[in-house]
């Protein structure tokens, strides 16, 4: 079966083909951030737009690179929640439509189960079971997976995910939009041994997750270090470090936790901040000294993109699963609500 799969759920649009024998055929991804930059985040009206102006030329611009017409396409994923609502209607309408006109299934896909499946699209690939760490703008999740659509949520944010964290973080340091790299990219310049953040959760039983103190502890310590500082470019790198740190920290404790808990020794990280170098650094070492192995994505498919929606819904879509022409895209849509398929395999 070859999939399109069509990602619209933010400030990304991601179109993609899958074949379940050749693999990824063709992929593009067309950011929003100068878009969006002026106002130092996403704008949901100027986000839905831009969908609408970029969709269906980034679908013949995928269909071309792959060398492939129409008719060639077996089936149709799009991104239905969760997400903004009114981006997720231009790629759900858009590929509920052309599946139709080409006669073919589609189906709406669930964005953090792409996520959760994109390492999959990588050799070597885990094999089920596995504990998955989506983490990412809008989710801090730990899951334990035991196949497609086989979720049990272990832990996640009370709060502000660990990448909203981030993005909050870098304001407060007065970094450009989008936050999260540039406060990483400061990070490393940074001294790991000026500032202590602390590691919040980690000194009680349990695998959630909190890290809007963290937030108000970086800016605390801003507005105390700052305006004493001898060289305040090299305090706010301290300070990105310091903030790194404890996220990863936090993030490694954890999920060294979520594998002796469900006795797993696969671990896969997922969603965009899992493209932090220090965070792959730190939990390759961890899990190692457990013996156990970590997986990721290619950096290009940790933020939202087309080919992970292309190869969940390829899962899905072989497994007999579709959509009616009725489409419901959803703002919020708990994982755990989807349905098992009968057989998973990694591939």
């Amino acid at each position: 079966m070859r999939v399109l799969g069509i990602e619209t759920s933010c400030d990304e649009t991601g179109i993609a083909i899958y074949d379940g024998e050749q693999g990824l055929l063709a992929h593009a991804v067309y950011t929003q951030v100068a878009i969006h930059a002026e106002y130092g985040g996403v704008v949901p009206e100027l986000a839905s737009r831009d969908h609408v102006r970029k969709t269906l030329p980034l679908i013949r611009q995928v269909l071309d690179e792959a060398g492939l017409p129409p008719a060639s396409i077996d089936g149709v994923a799009f991104t239905a929640g969760p997400g903004l609502i009114g981006a997720l209607l231009v790629g759900a309408a858009l590929g509920r439509s052309l599946a139709w006109a080409w006669g073919v299934p589609a189906i709406g896909v669930h964005h953090m189960e792409g996520h959760l499946l994109a390492p999959l699209i990588e050799s070597p690939a885990p094999a089920f079971p596995f504990v998955a760490l989506l983490v990412s703008g809008g989710h801090t999740q730990l899951v334990d997976v035991a196949g497609v659509g086989r979720y049990r949520i272990l832990g996640e944010s009370l709060d502000d995910a660990a990448g909203e964290a981030f993005d909050k973080t870098a304001k407060i340091l007065d970094l450009p939009y989008p936050g999260g790299p540039e406060l990483a990219r400061l990070a490393e310049r940074g001294d790991p041994q000026r500032f202590r953040f602390p590691r919040p959760m980690t000194d009680r039983p349990g695998l959630d997750f909190s890290f809007s103190g963290l937030k108000t502890f970086a800016l605390n310590t801003v507005r105390t270090e700052l305006p004493l500082a001898a060289d305040p470019v090299q305090t706010r790198a301290d300070i990105a470090r310091a903030f790194e740190e404890a996220v990863v920290d936090t993030l490694v404790i954890k999920c060294r936790r979520a594998l002796r808990e469900t006795g797993h020794r696969r671990l896969i990280l997922a969603g965009g901040v899992s493209a932090n170098r220090r965070l792959r650094e730190r939990m390759d070492s961890a899990i190692a000294a457990e013996g156990g192995e970590t997986y990721y994505p290619r950096p290009m498919f940790c933020t939202d993109n087309g080919a992970m929606i292309a190869y969940a819904g390829w899962q899905r879509l072989r497994a007999g699963q579709s959509e009616p022409l009725a489409f419901k895209p959803r703002a919020r849509w708990p994982l755990e609500a989807l349905p098992p398929l009968c057989a998973s395999a990694a591939g």
